[in-house]
């Protein structure tokens, strides 16, 4: 066994358990006290911090350094923390889902071929508690499209819409963001020439073209791009609404999924905010804890309007 090689096995070693004597750690390598002693030293080197205990029962320790080293995992442990990654991105672990997600596309990146197909199986065969979030999405499909945001490759595949219509997508996958309990992708639809965002539980036949791709100029929060087209750009009716309050106090009172919020002055906001039906909003702003003016469309005025008959009715 090449030194290399013995290293990380020994590594490996100390991960598996607290402590090993010598000995033991010296017979598992095939190797003298003394090698033991000089491959302890080079893992120190590159950083692990590994500790000798003196005494009659003393030995050798991987104890908590300033930093998470590589860790070396057998079958049965990849597969483990794998399929709890999975349940985890998916929304199994509400507020990791972000982190969750980058550590299953570190690791599915280097699972062998045979440990993926124990993964899929497993992931397959469990049951998940409904309502633990609003739409299933696919683990691998977010995986693949980590991976392609990553490189950066272009992505095709099939999306379905709002309204059930299925387009083919080309695309130039920027980031994932993840909002309300879904996941979306902000991507270059490069058969439209604009951003678009993307619903990833939409999205299916996802395939990788290997093509790479320069970065174009991206939207500067993509937070906030897919916030805009969920609050605004994808209903019939947009609406200019200003807030007679100030700025910080509104982003406590709509939320970012509900409207765009822009300050308009110290004690203003204006609030942009979309809907296929007008008395949707006309019911909405008549919700707020607020006093607001309509600023446009003048059809909006004509719904609340409406909605004021209505409710002062007998």
């Amino acid at each position: 066994m090449d030194t290399s090689a013995r290293l990380l096995k020994l590594l490996s070693l100390l991960q598996a358990r607290p402590t090993w004597t010598g000995p033991e750690l010296a017979s598992r390598l095939e190797v003298t006290d003394r090698t033991l002693r000089r491959d302890v030293a080079r893992l120190r080197s590159l950083g692990y911090p590994v500790e000798a205990i003196s005494g009659p029962h003393g030995g050798y320790e991987l104890v908590p350094g300033g930093a998470i080293p590589p860790l070396l995992l057998d079958d049965d442990e990849a597969v483990a923390v794998a399929v709890g990654l999975r349940a985890a991105a998916g929304g199994g672990m509400i507020g990791f889902e972000d982190a969750a997600l980058a550590a299953l596309a570190k690791i599915e990146a280097v699972l062998p071929n045979r440990l993926r197909s124990r993964v899929t199986a497993l992931h397959d065969a469990t049951a998940v508690e409904s309502g633990r979030q609003a739409t299933p999405v696919d683990p691998s499909a977010l995986v693949t499209v980590a991976r392609a945001c990553q490189r950066p490759e272009r992505l095709r595949f099939t999306y379905t819409a709002a309204n059930g219509a299925v387009t083919e997508r080309h695309a130039e996958p920027y980031r994932l963001v993840h909002l309300t309990r879904r996941w979306y992708l902000v991507a270059y639809d490069r058969d439209r020439q604009d951003w678009r965002s993307f619903r990833v539980d939409r999205m299916s036949d996802l395939v990788e073209t290997g093509m790479r791709f320069e970065p174009r100029d991206s939207p500067a929060d993509p937070v906030a791009f897919v916030s805009e087209g969920m609050a605004v750009s994808a209903y019939r009716w947009q609406a200019r609404v200003t807030l007679f309050l100030p700025f910080e106090d509104a982003t406590h009172l709509v939320p970012r999924t509900v409207g765009v919020l822009e300050p308009a002055g110290k004690t203003r906001t204006l609030l942009r905010l979309g809907a296929d039906d007008l008395d949707w909003i006309a019911r909405y702003l008549a919700s707020l804890a607020c006093r607001w003016r309509v600023d446009e469309p003048a059809e909006l005025n004509e719904a609340i309007h409406a909605l004021a008959n209505r409710l002062t009715k007998t």
